[in-house]
């Protein structure tokens, strides 16, 4: 926390009264830009990108980056609107990097910039060193999972129905052999490291039916983006997949991912995590796993009050979720492919992890 508090005393006494008297009086929403970049370190994660000498000089793609975060934070739904905007707008313009309108590139440059963002997955990398960087070194007591519908403007794939072998009823005779039946998902994820439980995660535009919170089915076409979101509404971390794939088959592969960046006591999940092997490997990370009861045609089992009440604070997840659609560009989606939509919603999300964090400290 004083860490945090000499960022945000720098910013407050030195960056703000710098930045006005170079380029004027910066708004409320200037501000709040400003913030979030000098939290996020942009720099250090794309270094790799500046210019080594050879061939013509591309455009800075630090500044791209600003752009694009400037894009979320202002609401702007397209990469027209961003240019349009940039180019009137002479503080935002300046604080993203192009002193004047010329130096603003063109949407094909912007494009390419946002693909090679996506190939490198940088916004993943920002996010991480974000929140290693401000809450590794703290407990965080809970973490919220949920998963959200993302819908997207693209044709699904139709699923490949894989033929069943035909099994034969009834006990085998002692001279035949079965095979045995293959390991669910879930059995399998305990086993394995993070990067390949993640490669083995659908990642397709498909067809998706969720339940809303008054039981009635809602469908989509797209994706589905699965969150860990920490006391404070801050994301920890996130994984986009198919919008068929269930909620509980991203579970695991979130609890390793947010497990390597924040040391949490509570894992907070409604009922569609409801499964034996999640409970056990929550608890063998060193976590209480508090997860609503899913009867599957049984008794209802019913938390105890305190458990209850510590139950209540999963609704970190779905005010995260609900800030990124209708602040942060979750529910205008522009582009196509996985990766380069989980790279826009990282832009919202990074975003969003910054605000939040600043919002522990003023």
């Amino acid at each position: 926390m004083s860490t945090l508090l000499n960022i945000w005393g720098t910013i407050q006494r030195q960056l703000f009264p710098t930045l006005e008297e170079e380029i004027g009086p910066l708004s409320d929403k200037e501000k709040n830009f400003v913030q979030i970049i000098a939290l996020l370190d942009l720099p250090r994660h794309l270094r790799s990108y500046q210019w080594q000498g050879w061939g013509r000089k591309p455009k800075s793609r630090l500044a791209i980056c600003k752009a694009f975060i400037a894009k979320t934070v202002y609401r702007l739904e397209t990469t027209d609107l961003l240019i349009e905007y940039l180019k009137g707008c002479t503080s935002l313009r300046r604080l993203c990097g192009f002193e004047s309108v010329w130096q603003v590139p063109s949407k094909s440059t912007f494009s390419r910039a946002f693909a090679q963002f996506s190939k490198d997955q940088v916004l993943s990398d920002v996010l991480s060193g974000l929140i290693k960087n401000k809450l590794g070194d703290k407990i965080v007591g809970h973490i919220s999972r949920d998963a959200t519908s993302i819908k997207a403007r693209e044709k699904p794939v139709r699923k490949k129905v894989k033929a069943k072998p035909k099994r034969k009823r009834g006990r085998p005779r002692k001279s035949e052999v079965r095979l045995p039946q293959p390991k669910k998902r879930l059995d399998l994820q305990p086993e394995r490291m993070l990067d390949e439980n993640l490669s083995e995660l659908p990642t397709q535009c498909d067809f998706g039916i969720k339940k809303n919170s008054k039981g009635h089915r809602n469908g989509w076409i797209g994706y589905k983006l699965h969150l860990d979101c920490a006391d404070g509404d801050i994301p920890i971390s996130a994984i986009l997949t198919s919008a068929s794939m269930h909620d509980s088959q991203a579970a695991i592969p979130l609890a390793q991912m947010s497990a390597e960046r924040v040391t949490s006591l509570y894992d907070l999940m409604d009922a569609a995590y409801d499964a034996p092997q999640i409970h056990e490997y929550s608890a063998k990370l060193g976590h209480v796993p508090i997860i609503d009861n899913n009867p599957r045609s049984g008794e209802k089992k019913y938390m105890d009050p305190a458990t209850k009440a510590r139950f209540a604070e999963r609704s970190a997840a779905e005010r995260v979720n609900s800030d990124l659609k209708d602040n942060y560009g979750g529910s205008h989606v522009r582009v196509k492919g996985a990766s380069k939509i989980m790279t826009h919603l990282m832009f919202g999300l990074v975003s969003i992890a910054a605000k939040q964090i600043i919002r522990l400290i003023i």
